[in-house]
């Protein structure tokens, strides 16, 4: 029997699946993630990472494009010019903002090269006045400022704590100074008198000699300008050395960490934050809970404010229908966003249209809330 072939045709059908991948959107981040502010700065980057693994979770649209965000995260070591080396570092990885820095000496010179390249730099710590005075219309910043922070810090003082003569000394940072002459020159129109005021430096570790000149001088109280790591060390020496004036401090040195690097001293700190107190913030008690569980440690000051910073970025892309850096920009004024910190808004110099000022003191080593000043 003869074999016969059939031949049966064979249909292949190509079937051309796209699958675009997510856009890849850069933001950068910067602060101290070494040196003696680290603890800091790595506390800023926590609050932008967790911003940025909330909104890639729960998925972000912008002009018909899935995007996802990736954070660009620099160290500036606290220091000028490592600071602007790393914001050219950014500005080249094409990042489309930026938010940072926590040093106001270092987000001042960093600001211009933003500035040129056209990019929103968003700072949730540096509180010097000078960075948004600059004209600079990528600049913005989601706490209060030294000439808020120090005015209140010392009309608290003459009213609550019957201050009459100060000592100030400064850490001779843009901050540092920053805070102490706006306290001084508030403190002398109240009628407190200024007894001295002398400079030290921020990598300081011994304060003897000054405060063995300011002891000979017995203040009421001494306004320190400076960070923790160095404000903790001023206060406990002057402890040490039988001084029983008030310690008064800024935002820098208001930290969970200041009971670690001044002791028992901390009894006679006075201290000031640019911001809300986190149990007053919508929403405080609830963030505080994400922070720990992501990052199993507590909160100590600046995590609400990079947090924010973030979505007041994605915002923006989202009112501009955009992400490109030129888009974001443009958007920036017209923010109005309900964050964690509270309303924010910003007003012609890109500073809080609403801005608060909390005021706290320690007891037995806990940091405790003692007024909430709106400006």
């Amino acid at each position: 029997m003869k074999h016969l072939k059939f031949y049966v045709p064979v249909i292949i059908a190509s079937m051309s699946i796209s699958c675009q991948a997510d856009q890849i959107v850069k933001i950068g981040h910067v602060a101290p993630l070494t040196g003696g502010l680290a603890h800091l700065g790595k506390e800023l980057e926590n609050g932008a990472q967790l911003a940025v693994e909330e909104i890639n979770a729960k998925g972000l649209f912008v002009g018909g494009e899935r995007i996802t965000l990736v954070l660009d995260n620099q160290d500036d070591g606290g220091d000028p010019r490592q600071g602007t080396q790393v914001a050219q570092k950014m500005i080249d990885d094409g990042v489309v903002a930026v938010v940072g820095h926590l040093n106001s000496g270092v987000n001042i010179p960093a600001s211009r090269l933003y500035n040129d390249a056209g990019i929103t730099n968003i700072t949730p710590a540096a509180t010097n006045p000078q960075l948004t005075l600059q004209g600079f219309k990528v600049t913005y910043r989601v706490v209060g400022t030294d000439a808020q922070q120090g005015p209140a810090l010392a009309r608290y003082a003459h009213s609550s704590m019957a201050i009459k003569t100060v000592a100030v000394v400064d850490d001779s940072t843009a901050y540092g100074q920053g805070l102490a002459n706006e306290f001084e020159k508030t403190a002398a129109t109240l009628g407190i008198k200024v007894v001295s005021h002398d400079a030290t430096n921020d990598k300081a570790t011994d304060f003897k000699a000054v405060l063995t000149k300011i002891k000979g001088e017995r203040p009421d109280a001494i306004m320190y300008g400076g960070m923790d790591a160095t404000g903790g060390p001023f206060a406990r020496q002057a402890r040490a050395l039988g001084i029983n004036a008030k310690v008064l401090l800024g935002d820098g040195a208001c930290t969970g960490n200041l009971v670690d690097l001044a002791g028992a001293a901390t009894d006679s700190v006075v201290c000031s934050e640019a911001g809300l107190a986190l149990e007053r913030m919508p929403r405080g008690q609830e963030f505080a809970k994400k922070y720990e569980a992501r990052f199993k440690r507590p909160i100590e000051l600046y995590a609400p404010y990079s947090y924010d910073a973030v979505y007041v970025i994605v915002d923006a892309m989202k009112r501009a229908n955009s992400v490109k850096a030129s888009a974001i920009l443009a958007a920036m004024p017209k923010t109005d966003y309900n964050g964690i910190i509270g309303k924010i808004e910003f007003d012609s110099k890109g500073d809080l249209a609403h801005p608060t000022i909390s005021l706290y003191d320690y007891k037995s080593g806990q940091k405790s809330l003692l007024d909430v000043v709106k400006m």
